[in-house]
């Protein structure tokens, strides 16, 4: 025979409330108010912080929870994604980003100096990033180039022992490379040069006859890239292409900057390697010095550092 519950609830109710009514005494309140206004809580904390309890059980807390587990299957969690959706689809956000308040805020972050900063060092960055890229490539591209008339002529190239080992000869790969960039920059200029003589010719009358237009078209181009290539040459030893490549003309007895002379003669041996069906240029990759036909000319050579 099964024995029946025989305290009510009605007395199980009464037996629990019987600690809080004590706890509630006057007494009782009295004597938790003077234990909290006393001395003891300042010393249950300093207690804490000296014992170093809370990183304790942070310590504790981190070693037994995988927490980069819990955060990807909390944001894989379909409940999650739905969670995204619906705060992207809110119309309370889209308020937000319309707020002139919000694109006021925006503004000023976007235009404050930190960020400009910002931006600026990763451009440059990746810029740097981007030329050394092209600069490693060309010189791969160098040395797979001369590889085969090395091995044909048995010759090793020479190094430029007038800098103590610090430059390399450049070879028919980097060079090329910089006279490509050296050509649209000639030609992104001409075309500049070009438009605006046309606007202003629209503005005045066309100048007759047209056979006129093209003469004084080619003198100008041939103008632009005698200035351009003997203007750096002679300046820095460096046409904006080498710069990027970072080669430059240098004479073969010093190392210091062509000259003008010299640079005019480099550029008439130029036209002579052109004319040669590029043959001057394409000797770069025979010569233990990687000299071309207008390097011999002009007595020059084409360096780069080396490492």
């Amino acid at each position: 025979m099964a024995v029946r519950e025989t305290t009510p609830v009605s007395s199980v109710g009464r037996l629990m409330l019987r600690p809080m009514r004590a706890v509630a005494t006057p007494t009782v309140e009295r004597a938790i108010d003077a234990i909290l206004g006393g001395p003891l809580p300042e010393a249950v904390a300093e207690s804490l912080v000296e014992h170093r309890v809370a990183e304790r059980i942070a310590g504790v807390v981190l070693e037994r929870t995988d927490f980069e587990q819990a955060a990807a299957s909390a944001l894989e969690s379909p409940r999650a994604e739905q969670l995204v959706r619906q705060i992207l689809a809110s119309p309370a956000l889209d308020r937000i980003l319309r707020s002139p308040e919000f694109e006021q805020q925006l503004g000023q972050v976007l235009a404050s100096p930190q960020v400009r900063a910002a931006l600026a060092r990763q451009s440059t960055s990746l810029a740097a990033e981007t030329v050394a890229s092209v600069r490693r490539r060309a010189v791969g591209l160098d040395d797979a180039a001369e590889r085969g008339p090395r091995r044909l002529l048995h010759r090793a190239p020479r190094p430029w022992s007038e800098q103590g080992g610090s430059f390399r000869y450049a070879g028919v790969a980097t060079r090329g490379a910089a006279l490509a960039i050296d050509a649209a920059v000639v030609s992104l200029i001409f075309l500049i040069g070009a438009s605006f003589v046309g606007l202003v010719s629209s503005l005045v009358g066309q100048l007759r006859p047209a056979w006129l237009i093209g003469v004084i078209g080619g003198a100008s181009w041939l103008v632009l890239v005698i200035a351009y290539f003997v203007g750096f040459w002679t300046w820095r030893g460096q046409t904006p292409g080498m710069m990027l490549l970072g080669l430059r003309v240098a004479r073969d007895v010093d190392g210091t900057p062509p000259g003008f002379g010299r640079s005019v003669l480099r550029y008439v041996g130029y036209v002579l390697s052109w004319i040669a069906l590029f043959i001057g240029f394409i000797w770069v990759a025979f010569d233990s010095r990687k000299q071309g036909w207008h390097d011999k000319i002009a007595g020059t050579v084409v360096v780069r550092r080396s490492g």
